[in-house]
């Protein structure tokens, strides 16, 4: 069991989300966030950073908004789902869009192999999550 869904569990008051998807959420974000962190470092490190920028931008964005998605979910009790659908959707799209260039660039940089793939899970976990029942 994950510490997320750990610290889900123990809420005393009924949440608006369901549990499993929230905490696979939640983890998929945490991941997504550090290799998006790490990727975009990495990428500082290249012979030609230049040809880098995009996926240094696009590592930035999708980090703080799987941080922000994060924490916001993490935060279950009394939630607005009004508020949280549209932030699960810029998840999506800035995972989306950072495994796409993350791709781009992964038959030469291992880091951004492993990138492509944390965002892909992220993108598979916040969407399954605004596919369930609260958001129906």
């Amino acid at each position: 069991m994950s510490s997320a869904r750990e610290m889900l569990d123990s809420i005393p008051a009924a949440a608006a989300l369901g549990i499993d998807e929230a905490a696979a959420a939640i983890d998929a974000c945490l991941t997504c966030e550090q290799s998006c962190s790490s990727c975009a470092n990495a990428c500082l490190a290249e012979d030609d950073i230049a040809a880098m920028a995009a996926c240094i931008a696009l590592d930035q964005t999708c980090a703080d908004l799987c941080a922000t998605t994060a924490r916001s979910l993490s935060r279950p009790v009394h939630a607005d789902l009004l508020l949280l659908h549209p932030l699960l959707e810029a998840c999506v799209r800035a995972c989306s869009n950072c495994a796409e260039e993350c791709a781009r660039h992964a038959e030469h940089h291992r880091h951004c192999a492993l990138c492509a793939e944390a965002c892909r899970a992220c993108l598979k976990a916040c969407t399954a999550l605004l596919e369930s029942a609260p958001f129906a």
